[in-house]
């Protein structure tokens, strides 16, 4: 390893950049739901860790999510993501694995799934009284929609 560095290798930078400039439509779709802290911890996209790049990384959980598209089950595939979930696992990191199809047909459940591992956050704060009286603000909560937990994939 570089140095001893685990995390975001200076050689893998480009790599990086051009997945994240390069994001399939589900990587998008659940980007735009856990980015700026909407579950309440800092998630990361194509984070480097080790020799992999992981999709999602929240460095606070210790959680790497992964989106499985096609190629993850054809020729060795799935013993290549078992090798690397291994590494992981060896680091102190969960991994959650979902299926493209997960997130564009059962975004809810893949969404309760992530939020079931993020510390519950305190109510809104209230907005200071105005002329007009007190306004509260608004939370919308995620859906409780039930789904399997194993290797944190969904029923289609």
């Amino acid at each position: 390893m570089e140095n001893g560095k685990i995390f975001n290798r200076q050689k893998q930078k480009p790599q990086r950049q051009e997945l994240r400039g390069n994001m399939p439509m589900p990587e998008k779709i659940l980007w735009a739901q856990i980015r700026n802290q909407q579950l309440g911890v800092k998630f990361r996209r194509q984070h480097g860790i080790g020799r992999y790049i992981a999709d999602f990384y929240c460095a606070q959980l210790k959680l790497v999510i992964e989106l499985d598209g096609d190629s993850h089950y054809q020729n060795g595939g799935q013993e290549y993501d078992q090798v690397r979930d291994e590494f992981m696992h060896a680091l102190g990191l969960t991994v959650l694995r979902f299926t493209n199809r997960d997130v564009m047909n059962n975004l809810d459940g893949v969404l309760a799934v992530i939020k079931s591992l993020t510390p519950s956050q305190p109510p809104p704060a209230t907005r200071p009284a105005s002329k007009a009286g007190r306004s509260k603000a608004k939370s919308n909560p995620l859906p409780t929609s039930p789904c399997s937990r194993g290797r944190g994939r969904l029923p289609v």
